[in-house]
């Protein structure tokens, strides 16, 4: 195999102090070693073991197949439940030993399919922390027993809950089987990025190509990587220049441009061209494994909902027991012993929380499964939950509302000099610089269609720390450069241009003049560009009744003239990246609720003392300890996506919480008699209908939240100048 044919780099020699993001992070797991307690990949989901919580030690295989067995055996006891025939109105199939089809089919259903509530209810018991599997546990042996008396003939009961019993395991067994499915839902989608990968890399090995597995690959390892193909592990480009698609990490549709020095991740695939790329991180080490950690932290981290819902379980438990015990007392001081054991028994069989159970966890889980879908991911719930509440987002500037790099923003040619000719000759002049400067000019020179149809080229190339850049251009003797080049050479500035300079100076540009042949034949404003989606993310919080704040440790005259052109409400200039947490107390101090934006690199204690902090990047910080959430693009109006998100996920879960409740809250007491006075008794077959309906009526509603749209173009669409600007983008990246 030999080497492919690579291209010439497009270099990128780094932005000095912008902040920037330096690639994205990946995902190598192919027979390298992840984290441990994390899934090796999307095949080993159904088998992915909880080890925490009530699904301690259960995996999403074990609810599934006991579903299906339990659902199987449950069929012939509802069709020969005695209770189930008086219901539809049929008589009973009669043969030796039919009598004995529900009871023996029930104690299976109750040994095998309640196996995972006995044993969580006994844990719970234990602990003396009654909940959930405590409550289940006491309804399925309450009905048991209750059955098996009635079967054996014992005290003349008629209490034949074998059906109800039944179809009680087998619908908890699938609300239990559905949550840990949408549990394991977001990591499994992260998962499933390892499956992407190849099982093989070609490693260059003294000039030629060797084909080797992933996990045989070492830092430091070369790799060709061939057009069309994926990056096997995360690493830097060495040699040659691609486009690369990164959608898998940052939803983003459109390819990155990646050259020489840059990090490129594994799983993303360059799409024209061939690169070497030198390994830098495998297994654990990669961005996968840390975007993995944060969704398993995200699950297990501490919820104020779910802590409710918890606490509900718990109170229904005694609730359900009290009301057992009272219902019991006053039916036999009534004179009805019979009625007290039915009523008692209906009670605690119908007063299993199970629609409570799902009411918070499947929320919880669609939420950060759809968020991670969309490159936003969630480390700490409570971010999420608070998120609905923040009255202030602060921005960090540079990376952040901005590109983090150079761009030309303004060109002023002399009269008699084309904008297309002052392009081409600067460009030419610094076409052999590696400086962000000069690849900032190159490249608004190509994205320029006559400028970069001139084709010149320079020759003689010299540079000069501090000052700019000398060469032969089309004959001439070309300088490009800032003041004091001019002020070296003896040159001017031209009255023509001198205005329009001073104003690009005013706002913080830095200025370069292009002269040729000691004449200035025009001038070059550059500086860190506003990101086209900044703009719409700010107008889109401010519609939403969010101040939107920006912090830079930026001139006072740089941060003014951002500020003033995206409409941020305020700005705190000048500002050391020590000192920015402060200001966020300052905010907090205030009154108000605050999410600070930042990329991660200083941002780290403003982050941390933010309500809710985010950070922005790529993917490249993943492991960034002091966010509870990390936007994988570098789009600030996935923010949005946020704010959505938190008051949808919110709303399902207040709605759930008060269906659940209120549907034990009404029924015990229906089910204790309140009513029978009147003449009404909610039956134990009605009871556990209307529990089965409760439990299909929360899942479904969890379910409504995946319509939710999350996508930043359509929560804060560009206005016609983003546009425009975002187009120009475009085509200086795909040049």
């Amino acid at each position: 195999m030999s080497p492919a044919h690579h291209h010439g780099p497009d270099e990128h020699a780094g932005h000095t102090g912008h902040g920037e993001h330096a690639g994205h992070g990946g995902h190598d797991t192919h027979g390298q070693a992840m984290p441990q307690g994390l899934p090796h990949s999307a095949v080993d989901e159904e088998h992915q073991v909880h080890s925490h919580g009530q699904h301690a030690g259960h995996s999403v295989a074990m609810f599934k197949h006991r579903f299906w067995w339990s659902l199987i055996l449950s069929i012939p006891v509802v069709i020969f439940s005695p209770m189930v025939a008086h219901l539809l109105g049929y008589h009973l199939p009669q043969f030796p030993g039919s009598a004995w089809i529900a009871p023996v089919l029930g104690t299976v259903i109750f040994i095998y399919g309640g196996a995972p509530f006995l044993k969580g209810g006994l844990t719970e018991l234990r602990s003396h922390q009654p909940g959930m599997m405590l409550l289940i546990a006491l309804a399925i042996t309450v009905a048991f027993v209750a059955s098996w008396v009635t079967t054996l003939g014992i005290g003349g009961f008629d209490l034949d809950f074998w059906w109800e019993l039944a179809l009680l395991v087998t619908i908890m067994l699938l609300g239990h089987w559905m949550e840990m499915r949408a549990l394991g839902a977001a990591s499994s989608a992260l998962d499933a990025l390892a499956a992407l990968l190849p099982d093989e890399a070609e490693k260059i090995v003294d000039g030629d190509t060797v084909t080797v597995p992933i996990a045989d690959l070492s830092v430091g390892d070369t790799v060709l990587v061939r057009s069309g193909s994926r990056v096997p592990a995360d690493g830097q480009i060495v040699e040659g220049a691609a486009e690369f698609d990164e959608s898998m990490i940052t939803g983003e549709s459109q390819a990155v441009s990646r050259g020489e020095g840059e990090t490129v991740v594994a799983g993303t695939v360059a799409t024209d061209n061939s690169v070497r790329v030198r390994v830098e991180a495998i297994g654990a080490d990669t961005a996968l494994a840390g975007i993995q950690r944060m969704v398993a932290d995200a699950q297990e981290s501490s919820s104020r909902a779910q802590a409710l819902a918890d606490r509900a379980a718990a109170l229904l438990f005694w609730f359900a027991l009290v009301a057992g015990i009272l219902t019991a007392i006053v039916w036999t001081v009534l004179g009805s012993p019979d009625d007290a054991v039915t009523r008692t028994v209906t009670v605690l069989v119908i007063a299993c929380p199970h629609a409570l159970g799902l009411a918070i966890p499947l929320v919880i889980a669609i939420s950060t499964e759809k968020a991670a879908a969309s490159g936003v991911l969630i480390k700490d719930r409570l971010a999420l939950e608070r998120m609905r509440t923040i009255d202030v987002v602060l921005f960090d500037k540079t990376g952040t509302l901005t590109e983090g790099a150079h761009a030309v923003t303004g060109t002023a040619p002399m009269p008699g000099v084309s904008e297309a000719r002052l392009l081409a000759v600067a460009a030419a002049a610094e076409a052999d610089s590696e400086h962000p400067v000069a690849r900032a000019i190159v490249t608004a020179a190509t994205a320029h269609p006559e400028a970069s149809a001139q084709r010149l080229r320079g020759t003689g190339f010299t540079a000069a720390s501090g000052r700019g850049v000398r060469a032969i251009v089309d004959g001439a003797e070309v300088l490009v450069g800032g003041p004091n080049m001019l002020r070296e050479y003896g040159v001017d500035t031209p009255v023509e241009i001198a205005e329009t300079a001073r104003s690009w100076t005013d706002r913080g540009a830095g200025v370069l003049h292009v002269v040729a042949d000691g004449e200035v034949i025009g001038a070059l404003a550059v500086e860190d560009q506003v990101r086209p989606e900044s703009r719409a993310a700010v107008k889109a919080l401010q519609d939403r009744g969010v101040t939107v704040a920006m912090i830079t440790g930026d001139a006072t005259q740089v941060a003014r003239a951002v500020g003033a052109d995206l409409g941020i409400d305020e700005v705190f200039a000048e500002v050391l990246p020590q000192d920015k947490d402060t200001k966020v107390t300052d905010l907090q101090v205030r009154g108000l609720s605050v999410a600070m934006v930042g990329d991660g690199v200083n941002d780290a204690p403003a982050l941390a003392r933010a309500d809710v902090g985010i950070a922005i990047g790529a993917g490249t910080d993943v492991a960034m300890e002091s966010a509870g959430v990390v936007l994988a693009g570098n789009d600030p109006r996935a923010v949005l996506s946020m704010i959505e998100l938190s008051h949808a996920s919110y709303r399902k879960m207040i709605q759930n919480l008060v269906w659940a409740a209120g549907y034990n809250v009404i029924s015990v007491p229906l089910a204790a008699g309140l009513l029978a006075p009147f003449g009404f008794v909610l039956s134990p077959a009605v009871g556990a209908i209307l529990m089965s309906a409760s439990t299909i009526v929360v899942a479904l509603n969890a379910q409504l939240l995946r319509r939710i749209t999350l996508d930043p173009a359509h929560l804060a669409p560009l206005g016609a100048q983003d546009r425009h600007a975002d187009r120009r983008a475009v085509r200086a990246a795909t040049h």
